[in-house]
């Protein structure tokens, strides 16, 4: 396991997404703020926090209902996104 700073992160972002993929790799943010883990994503997922969260899935699994019956909404004009949402 390799515990890093922030900063040293951003200096070398390459090789640290490398070694995650070999070992845990932690990222230390300093004061009042919480460490972060580097996890690659083919990882199973029973254990992380976010994707076993069943109200989680459940939204996940709604959304992709919606796109499927049509029931989304169609973004025309980037520069004014709110003429299509509201």
């Amino acid at each position: 396991m390799r515990i890093i700073t922030a900063r040293e992160f951003r200096g070398k972002q390459k090789d640290y997404l490398d070694l995650a993929e070999k070992e845990r790799v932690i990222i230390h943010r300093g004061k009042n703020k919480k460490s972060v883990l580097l996890t690659p994503i083919d990882e199973s997922t029973e254990t992380d926090v976010f994707f076993s969260d069943p109200q989680v899935l459940n939204a996940i699994k709604e959304g992709i209902e919606d796109v499927k019956a049509g029931r989304v909404t169609s973004i025309r004009d980037l520069k004014n996104i709110w003429a299509d949402i509201l």
